[in-house]
């Protein structure tokens, strides 16, 4: 794999989970079985019932209320007022539960007043931690801080995010064993600049000879590809309008599992706007798509996505923008993909700079580093990138590309690049996803374990050619 081109790994490739169907075998009849692990259902008290066989009606909502208050006309006055049968007290019964809540009330008098003391009961109730990318608190009727929970979440994220969210229809002409035949496609976008700048999916737009945006609110526009990315499934989309509305951009590292996300596009091309919410299920997945096309460090997700969702936003519960949906697992039900925005974010900055698409270059091939292949090889590290040969036995692609920036640095095979600048190279940070934070002509430097030492390699990053 020559960087930062995210080929196949076959120590990272990663197996779907397939959720076994439990169904009666044929001809067998669907029958009761005969022991029962369950005890049988108790009779209901005679308090739910009216009549002793009909569930009696729900309880009134009035049964929730506190009793009144009775007036304090003195320190003992505080005690509730007992209803006793109309039968004579004998034995001072009615005495007797009387002084028993009278100790009782007078007990919890002297525990509130304690309290009140330490102002234990002045304190807010403490706040739930909101998990990463959520919308955060809201004031109660109470007063205090509560968690905004997910459904209220989802409701935020379609109003905020849905009016930068585009529907892109494609039209071309494709060479077939009949003749030349029109076709169209359709797919999804996401507004990221308010000048008409719009990021979707490279299957979506390559090939296309016209296109049109349609916006939610029902108003079209001719676009045109601006740039194809060179890394991943990714393209530039320009319209020739400004005052558009936009979708915030979030920091696809700061995902967590289990995290909520919201997918918006318009699924098979004629449900525009549609919502779906789900969870991150993973990240760091590796996919090789239809076109025979490799994507790495992408976001697994249950948010359903189908056929022209592609292109469209994959969104925090804050509404920020975190991935781009870009494939689906074949013969699977809720499994997703989508494209971290940090990896897309360069190529975003660099068409509104006016400036060509372009991803940076540093000639290696490598093999990512985990703990078994670690200790199969016997490397030093469980964590890395291992600079090896690639390619087929018969012709493998040298490990160092001549001539390339990572040769001119001095880079060998069986280095382990362990850190770029800051950033320690792991399953989290991978070696291309970590350079495609960087711009060709940058100047980083490397960190290299050779031969049990250390070494710092200041390196320019090239230019990734198009045909990679």
């Amino acid at each position: 794999m020559t960087d930062p081109d995210p080929t196949t790994d076959p120590a990272r490739t990663d197996d779907t989970d397939l959720t076994q169907r439990h169904s009666l075998p044929d001809g067998a009849a669907a029958t009761p079985e005969v022991e029962r692990y369950s005890p049988p259902p108790e009779p209901r008290p005679e308090w739910s019932r009216q009549d002793g066989t009909v569930p009696a009606a729900p309880t009134p909502e009035r049964w929730y209320e506190p009793a009144p208050v009775v007036p304090a006309t003195g320190p003992l006055a505080t005690a509730p007022v007992m209803t006793t049968s109309s039968r004579p007290n004998r034995g001072g019964t009615g005495t007797l539960i009387g002084a028993a809540l009278l100790s009782a009330v007078l007990a919890s008098g002297g525990t509130v007043v304690a309290l009140n003391a330490t102002g234990a009961l002045d304190r807010a109730a403490p706040v739930q931690a909101t998990p990463s990318g959520a919308t955060g608190t809201t004031i109660g009727a109470n007063g205090q801080s509560v968690t905004i929970d997910e459904s209220s979440a989802t409701i935020q994220v379609a109003a905020s995010a849905s009016p930068a969210v585009v529907k892109i229809t494609t039209n071309s002409n494709v060479d077939t064993s009949t003749g030349v035949i029109p076709a169209t496609g359709v797919g999804s976008g996401v507004i990221y600049d308010s000048n008409g700048w719009i990021l979707t999916n490279r299957h979506v737009v390559e090939g296309s000879d016209t296109m049109t945006v349609e916006l939610s609110d029902g108003r079209v526009f001719d676009g045109r590809v601006y740039g194809i990315d060179t890394l991943t499934d990714l393209s530039i989309v320009k319209v020739d309008a400004t005052g558009l509305p936009t979708a915030k951009l979030g920091d696809s590292s700061a995902l967590k599992v289990g995290q909520l996300v919201v997918a918006i596009g318009s699924p098979l091309g004629t449900y525009s706007n549609s919502v779906t919410s789900g969870i991150v299920s993973a990240k760091g997945r590796t996919i090789e798509t239809d076109g025979n096309q490799n994507l790495s460090n992408l976001i697994q997700t249950d948010a359903a996505i189908n056929p022209g969702n592609s292109g469209g936003p994959l969104l925090d519960a804050g509404g920020n923008v975190v991935g781009i949906n870009t494939a689906i697992a074949a013969d699977s039900n809720g499994i997703g993909f989508a494209i971290p925005i940090n990896i897309a974010r360069p190529i975003m900055q660099q068409a509104v700079s006016g400036q060509k698409l372009a991803r940076p270059y540093m000639g290696v091939v490598y093999r990512a580093i985990d703990i078994p292949f670690a200790k199969a090889n016997k490397l030093p590290v469980n964590q890395g990138a291992l600079v090896i040969p690639g390619g087929a036995q018969g012709a493998p692609t040298p490990a160092v590309v001549a001539n390339s920036p990572a040769d001119k640095a001095g880079i060998k095979e069986d280095d382990i690049i362990v850190r770029v600048d800051d950033q320690a190279i792991d399953r989290d940070n991978p070696l291309d996803a970590t350079l495609s934070q960087f711009a060709p002509g940058d100047t980083v430097t490397i960190e290299v374990l050779r031969g049990g030492q250390s070494l710092r390699l200041p390196l320019t990053l090239g230019t990734r050619p198009a045909d990679l």
